[in-house]
Parts: structure tokens; sequence; C-alpha cells
């Protein structure tokens, strides 16, 4: 069951067609192949019948040149054998276009990144438009590492963006939270505060997250002032009687300040991804963004139990 999130109308994308649109698309291709192997097959007769040659064969498409999509990694569509053979990175832009989403032009050398900058670093977050253009890190045996080093292992601000081994490191878990200082030169996550005005997340709406297989585009529905309750350490939101939970609790957030998008539909199917930033001269408090993954395997389709 989906549930629409708050009061404020912002955006035109209507997050809850999202599967509906990739059924559609799905079909339209099952219907594309069937309508070709008819075609195919009545050339194939026809020539026979006139006393041709057979020339079926080739007029077969290779089965290869469909996988000629490597610019745009991606993870293929569940269920059918159909789209299992379909290359992945060939349906994320299809969903996306959709979507209404453009992808920005941005490509990321993690190998680089990994053997001359920082092994940790394992994914890229990037907001267009925005400050946030920086690589995500998560140290193997220290949670609390990045916000005290910097990416070359110094010590002290600004630290570096983050996540905990609370947190998978390819973003499949229901709810992921990636961490990062507020800085007074509005460099790492000082941005996600100019987020509590919702023309400017109707203007700012999509998180890109790049990682070296695959990219991720989130759609951003709230934003708000919080605890600095952790949010993972005694939550198993694989369980889907918590993950409904903690959606019901973002709604009744008592902030005044608050923004959230009633247009965006979030489900206990669905994958999350919050920003965690401080609040000056609030210790005690936390600034979340939050946002739905819009593509990729997991986008609609999560296995949370009863």
């Amino acid at each position: 069951m989906k549930r629409k999130m708050g009061s404020n109308k912002t955006g035109k994308n209507k997050i809850g067609n999202k599967l509906g649109s990739r059924k559609i698309f799905a079909r339209k291709k099952l219907y594309a192949l069937v309508l070709a192997g008819i075609l195919v097959c009545t050339m194939a007769a026809c020539g026979k019948e006139e006393g041709q040659e057979d020339s079926s064969a080739g007029s077969l498409p290779e089965q290869t040149e469909t996988a000629e999509v490597t610019e745009a990694p991606s993870t293929p569509e569940p269920g059918t054998a159909e789209s299992s053979t379909e290359p992945s990175v060939e349906e994320e832009p299809d969903i996306l276009e959709q979507l209404g989403v453009t992808v920005p032009e941005k490509t990321v050398d993690f190998g680089e990144l990994q053997e001359k900058t920082n092994k940790d670093i394992y994914a890229w977050i990037y907001i267009p438009d925005t400050k946030i253009d920086y690589p995500v890190l998560q140290h193997p045996t220290d949670n609390t590492y990045y916000l005290n080093y910097n990416l070359d292992g110094s010590r002290g601000y600004p630290g570096c963006i983050y996540t905990e081994d609370y947190n998978a490191r390819d973003f499949s878990d229901p709810v992921t939270v990636v961490y990062g200082h507020n800085m007074k030169n509005g460099s790492m996550f000082a941005g996600l505060h100019k987020y509590s005005d919702g023309e400017y997340m109707e203007g700012h709406p999509y998180v890109f997250m790049y990682m070296e297989d695959r990219l991720y585009v989130y759609e951003i529905f709230a934003a708000y002032e919080y605890s600095n309750e952790h949010l993972l350490y005694n939550s198993d939101y694989s369980q889907k009687a918590q993950f409904e939970k903690y959606l019901e609790n973002m709604e009744t957030v008592r902030d005044m300040g608050k923004v959230i998008r009633e247009d965006v539909e979030v489900g206990a199917e669905d994958r999350i991804l919050t920003l965690s930033t401080c609040i000056s001269n609030k210790p005690n408090n936390r600034f979340l963004v939050q946002a739905v993954l819009l593509n990729g395997e997991e986008a609609g389709t999560a296995d949370n139990p009863d």
C-alpha cells in the first residue's frame, strides 16, 4: 500500500505511476517481438513457395545487436524470461525518460578514485545545480571514522560524505542513511538546509547516486528537522510492519518548517535514501532530506515480509 506524503504541492511527475509505466513499456516490447517473429516466418514461407532460396536466417537480427547499450549502467528488470535477456543498461534510461528525468552527463572513474584517492570510495552523490557533488565512503571497521577524517586520511573538518555498515554498499536496503557535515562555507551537506523551502525542492528534485556498475536516481519528497535518534541502530526495515511504522512517523514529525510533497507516493515496497546533516546551535537535532528510488531492480519491488 502506498501513501501520499504530506501537503506541499510541488513537482509534475506522479511517482505512483512509475510501475504502471514500466509494465506498459514491457508489454509494448513483447508485442513488438511477437509481430517481428510473425513477419519473419511469413517472409520465409513466401520465399519457399516461389522456389527461391531460403534466406530467413539472414533476415533475423543478431541477438547481440540489442546489447549495444554500454553507456548507461543499470540493473535488469526481474520476473520474466524476456526481460532477463535484455541488457540491463538499456532499461533504466527508458524508465527515467518516462518519468521525465534528464540524466546528467557525468563520468566517475571509480578505479582511479580508489587507487589514487581513497580505497573506501564506493559511490558518488550528485544533486545538479548544488554544491553536493562528492564521493561516498564507508569505513570497513569504524562507523564514525569519516565523521572526523578527510579523504586523504588527515584528521579534522570537513570529513567525508559517508554511510555506516548498517547499510549495504549497493543501496539495496529499505532505508539508506548518508551523513555529511553542515559546513559554514556551504560545502558538504550544508546545502541540504535549502530544502526547507518548497520551491527549492521543486527546482532541485533529484539525487543521482553513481556506482561502478549502475546509476540510481532518487526523487526528493521530504525535508524536516528531526532528533539525533539513530535511524538504523534498533530498526529492521526489511520487516514490512516496521517500515510502514517508519513511514507513518515521517508524516507525523512535529516540525513547523517541514516540507513534504503530496504528489510523491511512498510505500513499503520502495527504497528510501535519507541524507542527514547537523543543525547550527542544535546539537541534539538533525536535518533530514529524504528521497525515493525511481529506477533499478529494487524500485517498487522490495521484499519486505509481513
